[in-house]
């Protein structure tokens, strides 16, 4: 089966969202610390890309590394956690930074897990969501791009590990 890429959304408008968001977490942040914790590997270039826009002084960053794909499409649902952060958020201002919500499934497990280590508070950051695939009702605080059901790949999202690398995001095609 081959694949072809059509842009979805444009480098330039990936930028200018970012910027935005950058900016309205600025505001609610401002004088508080604030942790963002990135989830790999999708999430690296959004989380660089936002934590250059957002003016904190008190900004750290952690990551996560959760599986629920493989190297399928579709989400398994069964959620793995492959590596965990490495600080503790006791008492401290979380946000999730995520690629994609889709079903809510890997989102809903990350929430339920985080609370129980009592953040001051716990929020949510994706660049895409997908909520007319949600399976688990998740609260999403800030959204880059809400899409349709669409195969996205690009700027973090993969295709079986592949075109994370790529300055915008794409709807892959299959041919058959």
């Amino acid at each position: 089966m081959s694949r072809k890429i059509d842009i979805f959304i444009t480098e330039d408008q990936i930028k200018n969202r970012i910027k935005e968001l950058g900016k309205k977490i600025s505001e609610d942040y401002k004088g508080k610390d604030l942790l963002l914790i990135g989830i790999l590997k999708g999430s690296v270039p959004f989380l660089c890309s936002l934590m250059w826009e957002i003016d904190n002084e008190k900004l750290a960053i952690d990551f996560m590394d959760v599986s629920s794909y493989g190297s399928e499409t579709e989400s398994s649902g069964d959620v793995k956690i492959l590596k965990d952060i490495d600080s503790s958020i006791k008492g401290r201002n979380v946000m999730i930074v995520e690629d994609i919500v889709d079903t809510g499934r890997t989102m809903n497990k990350l929430l339920e897990m985080l609370n129980t280590r009592e953040p001051a508070s716990l929020k949510v950051c994706t660049l895409l969501d997908k909520p007319s695939r949600r399976v688990c009702d998740v609260k999403i605080d800030y959204i880059g791009f809400e899409i349709e059901n669409r195969f996205v790949a690009g700027f973090g999202l993969d295709d079986d590990q592949y075109m994370r690398q790529l300055k915008y995001i794409g709807e892959v095609i299959f041919d058959k």
